[in-house]
């Protein structure tokens, strides 16, 4: 029943995934209405919940651009269910916007595949994530990911390789000229971020370890099912399935060193993992295994919300 809605894509089905998503925004955001005596908090929210439904349609944009999934809703669904994981996301924006300049980088590179423009994608892949490193400073490893579609791609021509080194020149100008007018250093706002803690001691009380490790567990399934399946998938899509595992991986780096750990960083991991979702119901064609799957991420992902509350 539960897949019969989402196996389709009308506009109906995205309104559908976007009312869910306001409604569970809503219902975290009201637990305590102090925010809304201030219009730069209401103004912070609204715009927290605008780049969750860009970061939504974003997603949809790279599965079905790049042929990675059939014709469906599943893969946006997939990432509403990830964000109830983790609630507190819905008031982080530093995390948030990261996560969506890392999406935009990740269009550009699965893109390259054409190879029609791609210098100019490299290019602004390594912008995207360089922007997105300034936020969250280890998003920094995600270049490796422009270097690896290079290898892929273009490599007989040296000058690609050089080209996120420019990138790297352009931002750097911009934000060193930002924190002239911070009035601060780039130590202090960045450098001092930027080392190696591996320690999983942030959990402030049970219903977030419960909810990393079903999280991490749901994650290794999908992550499974998606190497198993991979050699029967085109070979024209090799390539691009191979950036989407690095992604998810490259994430998953970025979590368990982050010195400031929480939850919330795992959202990196989240756009891969609902393609890889999809592609587990797809893999899995009897509609009841598919009803399985989707009816135990819900009872999952509703657990999870309600309990961190």
């Amino acid at each position: 029943m539960i897949t019969s809605v989402f196996k389709k894509s009308t506009p109906l089905n995205y309104s559908l995934v976007v009312i869910l998503m306001l409604f569970f925004f809503l219902l975290y955001q009201f637990q305590d209405l102090a925010w809304f005596k201030s219009l730069l908090l209401i103004t912070q929210k609204v715009f927290i919940f605008l780049l969750l439904v860009g970061t939504l349609f974003v997603v949809n944009f790279i599965c079905k651009k790049n042929g990675l999934s059939k014709d469906s809703t599943y893969t946006v669904f997939f990432f509403l269910l990830y964000l109830l994981f983790f609630p507190s996301l819905f008031d982080n924006l530093k995390i948030v916007a990261a996560n969506v300049f890392l999406l935009l980088a990740l269009r550009r590179l699965l893109s390259l595949q054409s190879l029609k423009a791609s210098k100019e994608k490299i290019f602004d892949a390594a912008l995207w994530i360089l922007i997105a490193s300034i936020f969250q400073p280890w998003c920094i490893l995600f270049i490796a990911l422009v270097f690896i579609s290079v290898l892929f791609h273009v490599s007989s021509d040296y000058r690609n390789w050089f080209l996120p080194f420019i990138a790297l020149l352009a931002v750097a100008i911009g934000f060193l000229v930002f924190l002239t007018f911070e009035n601060t250093t780039v130590e202090e706002f960045w450098l001092n971020k930027l080392y190696v803690d591996p320690a999983l001691n942030y959990f402030t009380n049970n219903y977030q370890n419960w909810a990393f490790s079903i999280f991490m567990t749901t994650a290794l399934f999908f992550l499974i099912i998606m190497l198993l399946s991979y050699a029967s998938k085109p070979q024209l899509l090799h390539s691009s399935y191979k950036k989407l595992i690095a992604f998810f991986v490259i994430a998953i780096v970025v979590f368990f060193i982050s010195p400031d750990k929480n939850n919330d960083v795992l959202l990196f991991a989240f756009a891969p993992l609902a393609i890889m979702g999809t592609n587990a119901l797809e893999v899995f064609q009897q509609q009841l295994k598919q009803e399985l799957i989707l009816g135990v991420l819900i009872v999952c992902s509703l657990f999870t919300f309600f309990t961190q509350l």
